[in-house]
């Protein structure tokens, strides 16, 4: 592993453990190099995903590799500010990522991610729901927002 700091090609392995969901282990790594300490994590990746993003109007769909990383900052950006601890969005996004690598393809729309997203954070948080969905589903008015706001019960804080 290549440290960040140097770039040193060699690193010692000083501690692991799982994480707090079990979805990942996480290393404590030292330097052989500078001695500087890192983290790293390691997940399981049952099979490479590619999404398939939608095109505007008249367009191909474009194509990219799938980015957990990303996903968990566009819920992290929704429940910013919200009672909901972390780990809960940690499972949330592993569970979606294992549903998709359990689905049985290796290309996913954005739209069925969108969904699955939108599934999860409606059981999570009502508020982080309806800011998602404002993004998902592109609210262009305040009349969007008080249309899907109105279908929206209020469900139990994490």
């Amino acid at each position: 592993m290549r440290c960040p700091f140097c770039a040193h090609e060699d690193s010692q392995v000083k501690d692991s453990r799982p994480t707090e969901d079990g979805a990942a282990i996480r290393r404590r790594r030292q330097c052989e190099g500078c001695a500087a300490r890192f983290t790293t994590f390691e997940r399981i990746q049952l099979r490479e995903l590619t999404v398939l993003k939608s095109g505007g109007p008249g367009e191909g769909g474009r194509r990219e590799p799938f980015e957990r990383d990303k996903l968990l900052r566009s819920v992290s950006i929704a429940a910013r500010k919200r009672p909901i601890d972390p780990v809960r969005l940690e499972k949330l996004v592993s569970s979606i990522q294992r549903r998709l690598e359990t689905l049985g393809e290796g290309e996913v729309t954005s739209q069925r991610i969108g969904e699955m997203v939108m599934e999860g954070l409606k059981g999570l948080d009502s508020v982080a729901y309806i800011r998602f969905a404002s993004v998902y589903r592109d609210f262009s008015e305040a009349r969007d927002f008080e249309a899907f706001a109105g279908t929206v019960e209020e469900v139990g804080r994490g």
